[in-house]
């Protein structure tokens, strides 16, 4: 299946949408006073190129039957996943405001209970890639065309059950799968490198069978190219490694490990927002 040619209007359009990203994010996660800021960050550009380019989903149906799957397996990051739902149409916005309120369905990891384009609960991290395992096998057995896309953080894959899941995947030969790592280098106790060196990340989903494409992944064109790739590729599921910055877009934020679980004070976002509206 031929892929149309990505032009320069479509990558404007998707960058525009990151911004958007971020600024619900940080607007969000600043009503709520708490909140994972960095992570969320960090996977905008690639959640944005997903849901307004990739997928196919219908937020007037979101339970459509042929639709493309996303499972956030870093569940702590549902801020961008909220936002791009939102902005998508699958609820109001104004509900953003009650992230991680009492009653809100809006709950500090994705609840597929309470909200509609959730594909499934998460946030213990380690799970994601073997429940979209189960999902892409199961089009298969159905006959579907629907694709299943997973997006893991860097330290999350320090969990053993994700090699688990990585051969899984190969050895059903899951090529209706595309997994991706929001590869920023940080996570809650510091650098990946440190608590534990996850390097040379190319080399092992290789060894485990899997078609790896590396990326910039705040680059809008080299991550649409790669998710083209992905779909046109038969027999073995694919991982991009997307090379992130912790807190992308927000100077104040960047590179910063004490960002990973502390939302932005009110101060904070009024300096992030002029710094994204420029």
């Amino acid at each position: 299946m031929m892929r149309p040619e990505i032009t320069e209007a479509d990558l404007v359009s998707l960058k525009e949408k990151s911004r958007i990203l971020r600024i619900e994010i940080l607007k969000m996660l600043a009503e709520a006073g708490s909140g994972h800021t960095g992570g969320s960050l960090s996977a905008a550009d690639i959640v944005a190129a997903l849901y307004f380019s990739k997928m196919r989903h219908n937020p007037k149906d979101p339970k459509w039957k042929e639709r493309d799957r996303f499972i956030l397996s870093k569940g702590h990051a549902a801020p961008v996943l909220y936002a791009a739902l939102a902005l998508s149409g699958y609820f109001e916005k104004t509900l953003l405001k009650t992230l991680r309120k009492l009653g809100s369905p809006l709950q500090g990891h994705p609840c597929s209970k309470l909200l509609p384009g959730v594909e499934i609960s998460t946030g213990s991290l380690g799970q994601g890639l073997s429940i979209a395992n189960g999902i892409a096998l199961g089009l298969k057995m159905d006959g579907l065309n629907s694709r299943v896309y997973c997006l893991l953080g860097d330290g999350e894959i320090q969990e053993g059950q994700v090699w688990e899941a990585a051969m899984t995947a190969a050895h059903y030969k899951l090529d209706n799968l595309c997994a991706i790592i929001d590869n920023n280098g940080l996570q809650i106790d510091g650098h990946c490198c440190d608590v534990m060196y996850i390097e040379p990340i190319v080399k092992k989903w290789d060894a485990f069978g899997w078609h790896v494409i590396d990326i910039n992944g705040h680059d809008m064109e080299a991550i649409l190219a790669a998710l083209n790739e992905a779909e046109m590729l038969e027999g073995k599921p694919t991982m991009i490694v997307a090379r992130t910055v912790k807190g992308k877009g927000v100077s104040l934020f960047e590179g910063k490990v004490e960002y990973h679980g502390l939302a932005p004070s009110r101060d904070e976002l009024e300096i992030a927002l002029k710094e994204l509206e420029k």
